[in-house]
């Protein structure tokens, strides 16, 4: 049986570690600005293209933009 959890995203984190805006994030990414912000606050899920989009332009694998977190 497969435990209840949910996908928590790193965006933020990775993005600002990178001094990088959102503008300038979604400019390298072809992200648009609003998924962007709608990824980093939870309000959005990104499609696999999207993370690989978004990792290539940060120079991290799609594995650092995300997580998988088991509840209790």
């Amino acid at each position: 049986m497969i435990p209840d959890y949910r996908i928590a995203y790193h965006l933020f984190d990775v993005r600002t570690r990178k001094n990088l805006t959102d503008r300038e994030l979604a400019r390298l990414s072809g992200v648009s600005k609003t998924q962007i912000n709608q990824i980093e606050d939870g309000k959005a899920n990104p499609t696999i293209h999207t993370l690989c989009s978004l990792s290539l332009a940060l120079g991290v694998p799609p594995c650092d933009l995300f997580s998988i977190v088991i509840n209790p």
